[in-house]
């Protein structure tokens, strides 16, 4: 499902998820993002690469700059993942609640 390893892995670091959050505001350049955070610029770089992978970030060219923004898709990717666990955690709820409510 995940060929490059599952997004909440990568976001498990806390500065990929640093820079995730940021990126939630827009796109933004490395530098831009290096100036928010307690890393280098290269360092950001390694992050978003991580981040590319999986599949929750995308860059493009704008002049000599990369622009890095959230990857609408993997958003989706992601987003699907949680509902599927959380429908399938609401189902077992309910059966068990139905369950305590059957007379004896």
């Amino acid at each position: 499902m995940f060929a490059n390893g599952h997004p909440l892995d990568a976001l498990g670091d806390p500065t990929r998820r640093q820079i995730f959050e940021l990126l939630r505001s827009g796109p933004r350049s490395v530098g831009a993002l290096a100036s928010e955070l307690p890393v280098s610029r290269p360092a950001v770089s390694q992050h978003l690469r991580v981040l590319e992978d999986v599949g929750l970030v995308t860059h493009r060219r704008n002049g000599t700059r990369h622009l890095y923004e959230l990857d609408s898709a993997g958003m989706h990717v992601l987003r699907d993942w949680v509902d599927g666990f959380w429908n399938e955690a609401l189902a077992r709820f309910k059966a068990a609640a139905e369950t305590k409510g059957e007379p004896q």
